[in-house]
């Protein structure tokens, strides 16, 4: 194995995710509150994480975030919310659109995954197995269309090629560089 193969399996360093606890409010809700030593610059990190300077927009994504972070047969789960943030900050949103989008991508894994567990605890019907199969091929793929709308959001739908080899036989033209080419009526136009 070559020196440089070897240094890129190097863990990865970075600040710890953002991360909340849970204070249960109801069966459906609860209030979050942050970890202990983290009460100064946590409300900083979350809006940071989502990739906005907005507390109302935190707010509302917290509340989206607790309705998709329930575990199989329980109530919200601090570890499901916990991961969904570290996934949201892991893709950096750089404003509300990317922050929308990306606590919808966690949603979107969340619920995949919950359907997977479902999928894989049970003794189903052959009915009841297509169609958890169904449900979770569609959010794997949701999901997907989600990672290349944040891929083209960031670095455009333009698409380029890229030509590293060239091969011309003899007696063959080549030309490289753009070509202009006279149309019917005498005008010229790239090609």
């Amino acid at each position: 194995m070559s020196e440089k193969s070897s240094n890129s399996m190097a863990p990865i360093t970075r600040r710890p995710a953002v991360r909340v606890r849970l204070r249960r409010v109801n069966a459906d809700r609860s209030k979050v509150y942050p970890p202990d030593g983290e009460t100064k610059a946590w409300w900083g990190r979350l809006k940071k994480a989502l990739g906005t300077a907005s507390s109302p927009f935190v707010e509302a994504s917290l509340i989206q975030l607790q309705a998709a972070a329930r575990m199989p047969c329980s109530g919200v789960s601090e570890v499901g919310l916990n991961a969904a943030l570290a996934m949201i900050e892991a893709a950096a949103p750089k404003d509300e659109v990317e922050g929308a989008l990306a606590v919808q991508m966690a949603c979107t894994h969340t619920a995949a995954m919950a359907v997977l567990a479902r999928l894989a605890g049970g003794s189903w019907t052959e009915r009841r197995v297509a169609a958890l199969g169904s449900a979770e091929a569609r959010l794997l793929k949701a999901y997907a269309l989600q990672m290349e709308v944040l891929r083209r959001l960031r670095h455009g739908g333009n698409q380029y090629v890229r030509v590293e080899h060239v091969h011309i036989n003899g007696g063959a033209q080549a030309v490289i560089g753009s070509l202009k080419v006279a149309d019917r009526s005498g005008s010229t136009g790239s090609e």
